[in-house]
């Protein structure tokens, strides 16, 4: 059991949320925002290899549904640092009991809370203040030839955006849908 972290699962296997334990005085607090050796309770038995920081400016603004293939396939960390997000992860492991299932969370500076996504998952959010700021811990280097990504707006994901969409990059918006030769990604 780890003492600077609650690692809660979520109904997709190897999505957990993560709540960081703080230690409170009069000054403020302190919170542990990662730790190799406890991470590797859940499943992160690999080096963080780069770390993201992006800043969405409107509110009701969608970025994703991104992933890397495998070989490149990757874990992600993500918190919110600023803001308030409504953060998304799509199981796309081939075989998967729950292929093509979402889960969200909201993610916010307030909450310090964190999404564990692990390989096999595309990753997405929609800003529910102005100006969020998101933290990526990634496990693999970004690699372009190795990208992929789900269209945010698929029917067949059906995902329940909870604002009026407004902004999503034309790159977003060109993701393609869902069709019958997708078979997500094969894990090692």
């Amino acid at each position: 059991m780890s003492q600077r972290f609650n690692f809660i699962p979520t109904s997709l296997a190897g999505l957990y949320h993560i709540e960081r334990n703080l230690i409170t005085d009069e000054r403020g607090f302190f919170s542990r925002f990662y730790c190799a050796e406890e991470f590797k309770s859940i499943g992160l038995n690999v080096a963080i290899s780069q770390m993201n920081h992006t800043c969405t400016r409107a509110k009701g603004a969608i970025r994703g549904m991104h992933f890397q293939f495998p070989p490149h396939s990757e874990t992600k960390i993500v918190t919110c640092i600023a803001g308030e997000v409504f953060d998304v992860a799509i199981d796309i492991r081939h075989n998967s009991p729950t292929f093509l299932q979402w889960h969200a969370e909201i993610l916010t500076a307030d909450n310090r809370a964190s999404l564990f996504i692990p390989d096999g998952f595309a990753h997405g959010f929609q800003t529910l203040t102005e100006n969020c700021q998101m933290l990526y811990l990634h496990s693999t280097m970004y690699q372009p030839q190795a990208e992929g990504a789900l269209n945010a707006l698929d029917e067949k994901i059906a995902i329940e955006w909870p604002l009026e969409i407004t902004d999503i990059s034309e790159r977003d918006q060109q993701h393609p849908m869902i069709d019958s030769n997708f078979t997500g990604v094969t894990l090692r």
